[in-house]
């Protein structure tokens, strides 16, 4: 089936309204004719072009890279032809991935190089938030796909195990607790602590772990950066607990000291996706590089 320039002018006007029915009604066009343009469309493609949520149609990555020609009409016809025909010879596209702030900081910008240098037709744009921003910029279609370090409590969403972490209390090298081969309940209790915001996975993990132990706590000061509280422990204004991958050189070089506590602080990193969402081979790409699965394990 050719690809027609009027195919492309429809699903223009899908991707900007996020309707067929207003799509028609732009257009001037019946939702039968629009509908079916699109379907047309999409069977010109190896997955779909938008991932449908309720009565809203969201354009996933193929779609995007198709949106893109489809308003440089010059290049359109030749440039979506071989993507949407056959010329899969080389992967093209570009994907939003999202990560909080540890995973997005300290363990994403690696992968990125790795998948950019594998793939240099691609392209990946990372957004960075705590983990409630990422899930909710996941779930109203901002990103592809997220990576996030805290639990998810969206139903609009499926977690995935990715990799395991854990929290460490830390302190600076001049703080009365350096000494100590361990702290107590009642030493956690006196603290001060300096935290991520709330929406913080780190936050959350700390905070569960705090409340299981039936320890009662303040926080003394409140960061919405690592590197902030990094440096607010180093300079003796209190203590914190962080992720492992994130100050795993401060306690190389001595400038942070892990602090023994009877406080469980191991956790999961997972993967975030839409529930019923499409993998595309550019996703499946990036997966294989980061080393995650698209698919919960079976039992």
């Amino acid at each position: 089936m050719p690809l027609s320039l009027r195919q492309l002018e429809i699903f223009e006007k899908i991707a900007a309204t996020g309707s067929v029915t207003k799509a028609g009604e732009e257009l001037l066009l019946t939702q039968s004719a629009v509908s079916m343009a699109l379907s047309q469309l999409e069977q010109l493609s190896t997955t779909p072009l938008f991932e449908r949520s309720g009565r809203r149609l969201l354009l996933n990555d193929s779609g995007r890279l198709l949106l893109k020609d489809a308003r440089e009409i010059l290049l359109a016809v030749k440039r979506v032809e071989q993507q949407l025909q056959g010329d899969r010879g080389q992967l093209v596209g570009e994907l939003l991935v999202g990560g909080s702030t540890t995973i997005g900081n300290y363990l994403l910008p690696a992968l990125l190089g790795t998948f950019a240098k594998q793939y240099p037709r691609t392209r990946v744009e990372l957004r960075v938030g705590n983990t409630l921003q990422v899930a909710e910029w996941l779930e109203a279609g901002d990103l592809d796909i997220a990576f996030v370090e805290g639990p998810c409590h969206s139903r609009g969403l499926v977690a995935v195990h990715w990799r395991d972490d854990e929290l460490v209390v830390v302190t600076g090298p001049e703080h009365s607790w350096a000494g100590e081969k361990s702290v107590t309940a009642e030493m956690l209790a006196l603290a001060p602590w300096i935290m991520r915001e709330k929406g913080s996975g780190t936050r959350e993990i700390f905070e569960d772990a705090m409340e299981k132990a039936g320890i009662s706590y303040a926080i003394a000061l409140e960061f919405g950066h690592t590197e902030a509280i990094k440096n607010g422990v180093a300079s003796e204004l209190g203590v914190s607990c962080l992720s492992r991958i994130a100050v795993h050189r401060e306690l190389e070089h001595g400038l942070l000291v892990e602090v023994a506590s009877p406080l469980v602080l191991g956790r999961s990193l997972t993967l975030l996706k839409r529930r019923n969402s499409c993998c595309t081979a550019l996703l499946a790409a990036f997966l294989e590089v980061s080393g995650g699965r698209w698919e919960p394990p079976l039992g």
